[in-house]
């Protein structure tokens, strides 16, 4: 603690005597200046002992002195002393009156104590204090280190906790509380989530402090990278103290070591898991297991889903996709303790995750989260290009790893061309291939197909377009097809061989007729 009021009165070797304001005496003094000047304020900075012998003031007028006081008192000066025996005997009793009015502090200083003693012992006791923070820092510093290395992150955060009186979090990197201590912290780190989500699109190092009703929270990022990997948070009641600071920056330089050193491993993770990845696409099951051996855990024993995520050409700059959704799910599997493969595939992202797990319930839960900031972007009127892409593959295993990509690889195009955040091979295989054939290739297939069609049905010598879709639908079945339209099959026999003839196409052909029907759905589907 630094020197306080009180702990000068008492120094024995100052003789000093309270003559005002007592209860203040616990005021800590930040140091003792010695003033003359009728109004001090100016050089004061809050916290100082001035010390004074009335040489240039009037301290028989309580006027003059209430209105002196009162501008120490609002310049934060936290006691005055006033050396009797050099022009007044005693303190004049209006300044008494006056600094007991305002709650100063008005200190006695006899005439064989001079200010220089009492600028020393102020001096020595900051020193002391200093070196008292100093030497708790450091071992604070050993405390921390030996925790990190027994216990691990939890261990550091525990022994944080106890440092600085207050309780201490750990974010990963996309704001998802990873430890708490103590326990009961845990509700309070995870109301700061939107808090820790602002520190991350910071440069780090970043900081902040939240100010609420229950208590004061420093947030700090960790990591040296231009995306901070994780955050701390640390809850105290009031503002750190020395010996406390100590404490909060070694166990940042700790977590930014050990997140320095995880993230070297990752690096030659994502090596491993590339060259895992082009064996199992390659064919080569076994040998990726013997390459992956333990790193993933039993991911290429068990069905796991391969999304393929990319970030489409209109998307809005700023921010890195790919990279948050990296954050989701691995945030998400390391909490539920599920393997994962995230690999960079050139200008995409390949992730195989769990089936029905935690990593890829991450990637759908991301994606409703994108599409619902689109929705609100469209409702605002403000344009509508997605900023991340994803396919999902239908579960697989290893051997069929290849035959997953091309799936997860088919989303990706369907969802490229909807307009879609997401869209699962399962959809596509469980829906109707009709909606594809909104896509713009198929309907100028389908244009140059029935131009012939509708250029002579324009003349108006024959509703052939209509006919043939009677046929069409009726399975080529001509009474069917005729009474549908109201004419004899005759005349609906003779349009099919004019179709025919401005085709040049068989009818009796199946793939003909297949082109045929989709061509009328494609055309239809545009003008509907």
């Amino acid at each position: 603690m630094p020197p306080t009021l009180a702990s000068l009165v008492h120094h024995s070797a100052l003789k000093l005597t309270v003559r005002a304001g007592e209860e203040h005496l616990d005021a800590p003094v930040r140091w003792a200046h010695a003033s003359e000047l009728t109004d001090p304020v100016p050089y004061m900075e809050g916290g100082e002992l001035l010390l004074i012998t009335a040489l240039k003031l009037d301290a028989e007028d309580p006027d003059a002195m209430r209105r002196y006081v009162k501008r120490l008192a609002a310049a934060g000066v936290v006691g005055l002393g006033f050396a009797v025996g050099v022009h007044y005997d005693d303190i004049p009793q209006a300044l008494v009156d006056a600094a007991e009015g305002e709650g100063l502090p008005l200190i006695e200083v006899p005439r064989r104590t001079p200010f220089l003693a009492i600028s020393k012992a102020v001096s020595a006791a900051i020193a002391a204090d200093q070196y008292r923070a100093v030497t708790a820092g450091f071992a604070a510093q050993r405390e921390l280190t030996r925790q990190a290395l027994s216990d691990g992150p939890e261990g550091l955060l525990a022994a944080l906790a106890g440092q600085v009186d207050g309780w201490a979090a750990l974010y990963d990197a996309s704001g998802a509380v990873v430890a708490t201590a103590p326990e009961w912290a845990s509700r309070r780190a995870a109301r700061l989530t939107s808090d820790v989500e602002r520190l991350r699109d910071r440069t780090a190092p970043a900081s902040a402090v939240v100010a609420g009703a229950e208590d004061r929270v420093e947030l700090h990022s960790i990591g040296t990278g231009r995306r901070p990997r994780a955050a701390l948070a640390v809850g105290t009641a009031s503002t750190l103290g020395t010996a406390e600071r100590y404490a909060l920056h070694s166990a940042i330089a700790l977590l930014t070591l050990t997140t320095e050193r995880n993230r070297s491993l990752h690096a030659a993770e994502a090596r491993i898991g590339a060259a895992v990845l082009r064996m199992l696409l390659a064919g080569e099951p076994d040998h990726a297991r013997t390459v992956a051996g333990e790193l993933y855990g039993g991911l290429l024993d068990a069905p796991f889903r391969l999304v393929v995520a990319e970030v489409p050409a209109s998307a809005p700059e700023g921010g890195d996709p790919l990279a948050g959704l990296t954050d989701a799910v691995e945030s998400a599997a390391a909490r539920a303790g599920e393997a994962l493969l995230v690999v960079p595939y050139g200008e995409r992202l390949v992730l195989l995750v769990v089936d029905g797990g935690a990593g890829a319930a991450a990637c759908v839960a991301h994606a409703e989260q994108l599409e619902s900031g689109r929705s609100e972007v469209r409702e605002q009127g403000a344009g509508d290009d997605a900023s991340l892409l994803m396919g999902l593959s239908a579960p697989a295993g290893p051997i069929a790893a290849a035959t997953a990509y091309k799936q997860a690889d088919q989303a990706l195009s369907v969802a490229r061309r909807r307009g879609r955040t997401l869209v699962e091979h399962e959809e596509l295989a469980a829906g109707s291939v009709l909606p594809l054939l909104a896509d713009d290739a198929v309907r100028a297939f389908a244009d140059g197909l029935l131009r012939a069609l509708y250029e002579h049905d324009a003349t108006g010598r024959g509703d052939l377009i209509a006919s043939l879709r009677a046929w069409l639908s009726r399975h080529g079945q001509w009474d069917a097809a005729a009474a549908d339209l109201g004419v004899h099959r005759h005349t609906l026999r003779y349009r099919m061989r004019r179709v025919e003839e401005i085709l040049g196409r068989s009818l009796d052909d199946p793939d003909v007729r297949m082109e045929l029907w989709l061509s009328l759905k494609a055309t239809s589907s545009g003008t509907e």
